[in-house]
């Protein structure tokens, strides 16, 4: 009679989170921008929010991190976009980096997260989020970054989710009819934005867990 080894007699034991997401970790991230076009208008803030999930499956935020950035080499900036959000990029105070130093702490501490969580790589959260995603690739490919944590193209949209669950697709109005607090005043900043985002997220993810929505209730 063959004699099983240990890994074959116990299966893998995934995360709760990588259960829930499909081996995937949310990463909720923001961005400021200099325009709407990925490839020719500047990258001005990114923020990322990691997530962390209780042994009951909860998902409550975690960890913020954010940078502000130098406009890259010939970008365009327009000034309707540095009115919206408030961006003085020629402020000392800002602290700004080059893409090429930021970028790569920023999905350095994504990839730990990824790794703490058990799961096997980021998938980015945001509000319109292909607009996000689509500055990050950008960035990611101007600076010639190869291990980009986030997945290419599958992202979760809160503006849809919200739109689903609140009848709202505004950050701001959503977040008022969730009842999570929101000042317009700190608003267009990439670390609020994005935090506002994930606490949207997860009380969404919570509410539908609570309804039965996971794992999937079975028929009694």
């Amino acid at each position: 009679m063959a004699v099983m080894s240990p890994a074959e007699q116990t299966p893998e034991i995934k995360s709760l989170m990588a259960q829930r997401f499909r081996g995937f970790l949310p990463v909720i991230v923001d961005v400021e921008t200099g325009g709407f076009n990925a490839k020719t208008d500047a990258l001005l803030e990114v923020a990322a929010v990691t997530l962390q999930m209780d042994e009951n499956g909860l998902l409550q935020r975690h960890q913020t991190f954010d940078c502000h950035l130098d406009p890259f080499e010939g970008a365009n900036i327009e000034q309707s976009a540095l009115d919206f959000t408030g961006i003085d990029p020629e402020s000392p105070e800002r602290d700004a980096q080059p893409e090429m130093l930021a970028l790569p702490e920023i999905f350095g501490e994504v990839r730990k997260a990824v790794k703490a969580n058990g799961c096997t790589r980021a998938v980015m959260v945001a509000h319109n989020a292909h607009f996000d995603l689509g500055f990050i690739n950008a960035a990611a490919e101007r600076c010639n970054i190869k291990r980009n944590p986030f997945h290419p193209f599958s992202c979760f949209d809160t503006a849809t989710l919200s739109g689903l669950a609140f009848g709202q697709t505004v950050l701001a109005k959503a977040c008022q009819i969730a009842g999570l607090e929101f000042s317009n005043s700190q608003a267009h900043s990439a670390a609020y934005d994005a935090e506002k985002t994930a606490d949207l997220f997860c009380l969404i993810v919570n509410r539908w867990q609570q309804l039965g929505g996971w794992p999937l209730a079975g028929p009694e």
